[in-house]
């Protein structure tokens, strides 16, 4: 048997030989050996690139990861179920404030309370694998890695129920590879530490679920169940459960209801929601959680139908405190979390990947690590102004306009006029109390903190006056000029004007300059300091808007582009109160952690930004706002029920867009803005409805102010008045010049004194400027007599300047000097000595008028006219030589003929006017004899005025004594009429000297505040 399978195995050894041994045998052999070895090389290089690869994957994965810290079991359970913690508010003096208010609702509840048909949702839509996975799905990820580098259309994503709780609690929602890593890493940790139940627990408690019908952003199952569809999570039906689980992948898509008050979506809008719902019916079909026939149940089922309405708004009458803390409790974690991972606060500023990154930290540990946040609101304080804004009326017009919401869809908003307030302590920086809005239902903006608003003519005291003082350019009394120029401005010509446009007082004090908020004063003396950086003292006390650049813009001295809040406004006047100091404003005093260890305790820091001596003497001149009975917060210190020692400013922007008051006494400071939220809105549109919008926020200023004193009547009604430092000296001086006063200036009536800065300034130079002078006017305007100015329209023995002092006062800028010293001002009776460029040509003719006895001609059209005179025809010499400046009209007497002539500067005439006439009245017939016998004839006036036929009464035989000595006076002043026009004919050659012509009075007008 052995030898016959020999036998077998040789033959076929032999066949294999004789097939082997074919060519075409040979050359397969050839091929086979060849791919063979190729493959085994393939598979080597595979292999080998494999393993490169996986190398260099896990040494970017641990490069990502490297800096993340090993968390124990303890600290990353603590961290997941931070939720539990609510941090707590405080008002000044421990008084309980309530929780922290956040945008975010959510209600804890354990996993035994949600409905199976919730938890099955959940695993089929966001994690098929939750139960059998440690954490992560390497195929999910490999997925999402691939999509992401090649950047897909379909972006399915790879993250675990474990890997979302670790972004949501632990890391942030930071798009990169680095945190992607750090979340793989710490999800596959968690699941080492916590079961799977607990796991889905958190997860369910932690999620955002979109809104609910109130508008508030909401978290956690059992929130989502009651505030969509009015049920606990555990009785969520099927069709519910599918709709709620399909939220957290666009939340703010899905939820049913809208940004803007919560209302419930329309049809369009409540789709993708649905949509979404049948999504996750169906992945729950698919993964068997629910059969064929409970798909199809669900899918017919009406989920509109339990959507929750009409959920009325639970807003805490402490809206704007809670937010407010919350932010500023926010960014002073930031700063606590950073310092404790060994990061400085300038390397966080810089920074912004890290500061995105311990902001979202800092917020996740307000709303959740329990910290009692003690905050410097006076709870008295705070109400009293609450219901005073409250009580106020008159703000003005409510707007009604569109806006675009979350959602890109247009809908119509009302605009009320806002208001924003803020009650600093000077000494301190201590925030006592404020007013945020209206009403946050209709904007939740708080207008005291974070409305940005150009601040008008507030800035004057900061940016002009307090350093213009602090340079040693101008003392409280300093003369500061109010006249009109032109400046070119890259091509374009600025004239500004005051906020009365018309008005131009000349030479005025600074003190009443500042008080009445003249515009052109603050520009020029804005222009005399620029070169000296007086913008640095905005930039030094708080105004985090303000830039270098702003000091070489010239309207920055009316406000313009410079933009603060209210509280930065507050905290800059604050600074004058406080001698100069600039401390930087505060809300919160300190913060505890749930332990009551205290993490942070504010500590004030000051720093000089004024001296002593400036501050007192810009809080004297902004006295006058207060008190000065043209000054422009004068209604408001009239409206107050306590006297107090106060001081402030007034503002106006451009078209009337915001009005500003703030005001200060030793202690406090109080700012109030009105506007509207809607820049393009002016508050003057209504004219004929609303207050003037300068009442308005004087009224308002003075009802928070009373309304203050009534809660706090100490801190608020202090009988404290501002000291006066050394250095601060009075001094007197030439009112025209601020030189020193000198012989001509004090016999000119000319001499007052004020306070001055000792260390920079005081009047010590002689006044070199007065001159004697005459001068004639022009349209009003005063200017130096010509030597062939007629002598009848010259005003001789006045006071004169010099052209070097006129040169002096314009600059920069220039001007009319003839306004210098316009008739109305206390310098009327100087006169500027300007010169007037004549033309040359005689005057233009004007036309005249008779009314009665009265004469009346229109103005020449020649703008170099000094006077009119009025003739009788047929007379050489002029029966009045009227002033311009006088009016255009005279009352003639008698009958004649009259015309009018103009006068020039040089004392050419125009020809004479169109002559006008009073006629002779014809004498009465006389009456019959048997009809008027006992009537007597009457008597001819032979008087200068118009002649009459007068008919006198029959002499009654008992006429009394007394008539008749009546009818004696009456002969005489007829004879003395006589008289007079023979003495005008006996002067025919001889002009009339007319009286000295009065300046026309002009009403005192209380100004209004400055654009």
């Amino acid at each position: 048997m052995l030898d016959q399978i020999k036998k077998w195995l040789a033959k076929a050894d032999e066949s294999y030989n004789r097939w082997s041994s074919t060519k075409w045998v040979k050359r397969l052999n050839i091929t086979t050996s060849v791919l063979w070895n190729l493959a085994i090389l393939l598979a080597i290089i595979f292999v080998a690139s494999g393993v490169f690869a996986a190398s260099v994957g896990a040494g970017y994965f641990a490069s990502l990861v490297d800096e993340e810290k090993l968390r124990t079991s303890e600290e990353m359970r603590d961290e997941v179920y931070s939720y539990e913690e609510t941090s707590e508010l405080y008002f000044d003096g421990e008084v309980y404030l309530g929780k922290l208010r956040t945008d975010l609702e959510r209600t804890e509840t354990s996993l035994d309370k949600v409905s199976q048909n919730a938890i099955n949702a959940v695993l089929a839509t966001e994690d098929e694998y939750f139960k059998e996975h440690k954490g992560i799905v390497p195929k999910a990820i490999f997925r999402g890695l691939f999509q992401d580098v090649s950047n897909s259309d379909s972006q399915t994503g790879g993250s675990t129920l474990t890997q979302q709780l670790i972004k949501n609690q632990i890391l942030t929602n930071e798009v990169s590879y680095e945190r992607k890593a750090k979340e793989i890493l710490l999800a596959m940790r968690l699941e080492k530490f916590m079961t799977k139940d607990e796991i889905m627990e958190a997860y369910l408690n932690i999620i955002p679920y979109g809104r609910n019908s109130a508008g508030t952003n909401i978290a956690g199952i059992e929130t989502a169940a009651k505030s969509i569809f009015n049920v606990p999570a555990s009785e969520l039906n099927l069709p519910q459960s599918a709709f709620i689980a399909g939220i957290p992948k666009a939340p703010f898509l899905y939820t049913p209801y809208q940004a803007q008050g919560g209302k419930l979506k329309n049809d369009e809008g409540l789709q993708p929601g649905i949509d979404r719902m049948k999504t996750v019916l169906f992945r729950m079909k698919e993964t068997e959680y629910i059969t064929e026939e409970e798909y199809k149940e669900a899918l017919a089922y009406d989920i509109k139908k339990d959507f929750r309405k009409n959920e009325p708004r639970a807003y805490d009458k402490y809206y704007y405190v809670t937010t407010e803390l919350e932010k500023r409790a926010t960014r002073i974690i930031m700063d606590v979390l950073a310092e404790k991972d060994g990061i400085d606060p300038k390397t966080l500023n810089e920074n912004d990947k890290l500061y995105e990154e311990y902001a979202i930290l800092a917020d996740r540990a307000v709303r959740a690590d329990g910290y009692r946040i003690h905050s410097t609101i006076n709870k008295d304080l705070y109400n009293a102004q609450q219901k005073a804004k409250d009580n106020y009326k008159t703000y003005g017009t409510t707007r009604n306009g569109t806006i675009v919401n979350n959602e890109g869809e247009e809908e119509e908003k009302e605009f009320p006029v806002q208001v924003g307030s803020m009650t600093i302590e000077n000494k301190t920086g201590r925030i006592l109390s404020f007013v945020g809005g209206r009403d946050p239902e209709i904007e939740k903006l708080n207008h005291a903190t974070q409305a940005y608003r150009s601040i008008g003519s507030t800035v004057k005291p900061l940016l002009v006056y307090g350093p213009a003082i602090e340079y040693g350019k101008i003392g409280a009394g300093s003369p500061v000029v109010d006249v009109k120029f032109k400046k070119n401005d890259n091509g374009t010509m600025w004239e500004p004007a005051n906020f009365i446009p018309t008005s131009e007082q000349g030479i005025m004090p600074a003190r009443d300059a500042l008080a009445q908020s003249q515009n052109l004063p603050a520009l020029r003396l804005f222009a005399q300091i620029n070169d000296q950086m007086p913008i640095n003292y905005m930039m030094k006390s708080g105004f985090t808007r303000v830039e270098e650049d702003e000091n070489y813009i010239p309207s920055a001295a009316l406000g313009g582009g410079i933009e603060g809040s209210v509280e930065e406004l507050t905290n800059g006047y604050a600074m004058v109160a406080n001698g100069g100091k600039f401390v930087p404003s505060y809300m919160i005093d300190r913060i505890e952690d749930d332990e009551g260890n205290v993490i942070f305790e504010h500590k004030s820091k000051e720093k000089e930004v004024f001296t002593p001596q400036t501050s007192y003497i810009l809080t004297d001149m902004l006295r006058d706002v207060f008190k000065d009975e043209r000054g422009t917060a004068g209604r408001a210190n009239g409206l107050l029920k306590f006297d107090a020692d106060f001081a402030g400013k007034t503002g106006t922007t451009q078209e009337t867009r915001d009005v500003w008051l703030v005001g200060y006494n030793p202690n406090v400071t109080m700012s109030v803005w009105l506007g509207y939220d809607k820049e393009k809105y002016s508050l003057a549109e209504f004219p004929n409805r609303d207050l003037q919008p300068s009442t308005r926020v004087n009224e308002l200023w003075a009802s928070l102010m009373n309304t203050s004193y009534d809660a706090e009547p100490k801190l608020i009604g202090t009988k404290k008045k501002f000291k006066e430092p050394d250095g601060v000296v009075t001094r007197s001086f030439c009112a025209i010049s601020g030189l020193a006063p000198g012989g001509a200036c004090a016999g000119s009536g000319l001499v007052i004194s004020d306070l001055f800065n000792e260390k920079v300034m005081v009047p010590s130079k002689k006044d070199d400027s007065l001159t004697s002078g005459s001068y004639t006017t022009i349209n009003g305007s005063r200017y130096a007599a010509l030597s062939s100015t007629p002598r009848e329209f010259v005003i001789s023995g006045g006071t004169g300047v010099s052209q070097a002092f006129i040169d002096r006062m314009l600059a920069p800028y220039g001007g009319d000097a003839s306004k210098l010293f316009p008739g109305s001002s206390r310098f009327g009776k100087v006169v500027a000595g300007a010169s007037f460029n004549v033309d040359g040509s005689a005057p233009a003719g004007v036309s005249a008028s008779l009314s009665g006895n009265t004469l009346t001609w229109s103005n020449s059209p020649s703008n170099d006219v000094v006077g009119y005179r009025v003739y009788r025809e047929g007379s050489g010499s002029p029966l009045a030589s009227i002033s311009e400046s006088r009016g255009n009209s005279y009352s003639v007497s008698g009958a004649g003929s009259y015309y009018v002539i103009a006068v020039d500067i040089t004392g050419k005439q125009s020809g004479k006017s169109n002559i006008v006439s009073i006629e002779k009245e014809k004498p009465k017939p006389e009456p019959k004899k048997d009809e008027e016998e006992s009537k007597p004839a009457p008597e001819e006036n032979d008087s200068s005025d118009d002649k009459k036929d007068e008919e006198t009464k029959p002499v009654d035989d008992g006429k009394k004594d007394e008539e008749k000595e009546q009818d004696k006076e009456k002969d005489k002043e007829k004879d003395k009429e006589k008289e007079q026009d023979k003495e005008k004919d006996k002067d025919k050659d001889k002009p009339t000297e007319p009286e000295e012509p009065e300046e026309p009075e002009e009403e005192e007008e209380k100004p209004k505040d400055e654009e």
